[in-house]
C-alpha cells in the first residue's frame, strides 16, 4: 500500500514534527489551585507522614508532565477545594472518582513517579539493585532483623520412609 502524499516527502521530512506548539492542544499548566490539590490528593493517596516534600512535589511534576490528554486539571477543579476536609473525606471523593481518566492518569505515573524516587528509596530503607553489588546472598539476603528468629525443632521420631507406588 502507497500513500501518494508521503510518495513525495523525503524521509527526514517525514520525520519532522510540523505541529505548531501553540495550537497543538497541549493543556493548560495547572493553578496554584490545582496543584495544591494535587499535592494534597498524593498525600492523601499514598500516605507516608516521614516522607518531606520534596518526594511529593516531584511526583507532582511528573504527573503533569504525563497529562498528554488535558485531562488533570478539569478533574481536579472537579474534586473542589479539600483544604477544609480531612483525609478520611479527601479518600472517600477519590474512591468516587477512580474510574475517571484523570485518577488514572494520578494513580498509573505516581506509583512509578514517587517509589522510583532515590530519596524514598533512602527513607524506606530501600538500597536499590543488589545487581551490580554481586546479588543479595552475601549483601542483605539474612539481615531480616525485623522477623521473630524462627522455631527451628529437630524431629524425633520415628525415620520417615517415602511412600513410592511400584511400576
Amino acid at each position: 500500500m502507497t500513500d501518494v502524499q508521503n510518495d513525495q516527502l523525503e524521509p527526514e521530512e517525514l520525520q519532522l514534527d510540523n505541529t505548531d506548539p501553540e495550537t497543538s492542544g497541549a493543556p493548560e499548566p495547572l493553578t496554584e489551585a490545582q496543584q495544591a490539590t494535587l499535592f494534597r490528593v498524593l498525600r492523601v493517596a499514598y500516605p507516608h507522614p516521614s516522607f518531606p516534600d520534596g518526594p511529593y512535589e516531584r511526583t507532582s511534576a511528573a504527573v503533569q508532565q504525563a497529562d498528554a490528554e488535558g485531562v488533570l486539571g478539569a478533574g481536579l477543579d472537579a474534586l473542589g477545594d479539600l483544604d477544609g476536609l480531612d483525609d478520611d473525606a479527601v479518600t472517600a471523593k477519590l474512591e468516587a472518582v477512580q474510574e475517571e481518566p484523570f485518577f488514572r492518569l494520578v494513580h498509573s505515573t505516581t506509583v512509578v513517579a514517587l517509589y522510583d524516587d532515590h530519596e524514598v528509596w533512602n527513607l524506606l530503607g530501600y538500597e536499590g539493585s543488589s545487581f551490580e553489588k554481586g546479588g543479595y546472598l552475601h549483601r542483605g539476603f539474612n539481615d531480616l532483623d525485623w522477623l521473630p528468629d524462627p522455631r527451628i525443632e529437630e524431629y524425633d521420631g520415628e525415620p520417615r520412609v517415602e511412600i513410592v507406588k511400584e511400576a
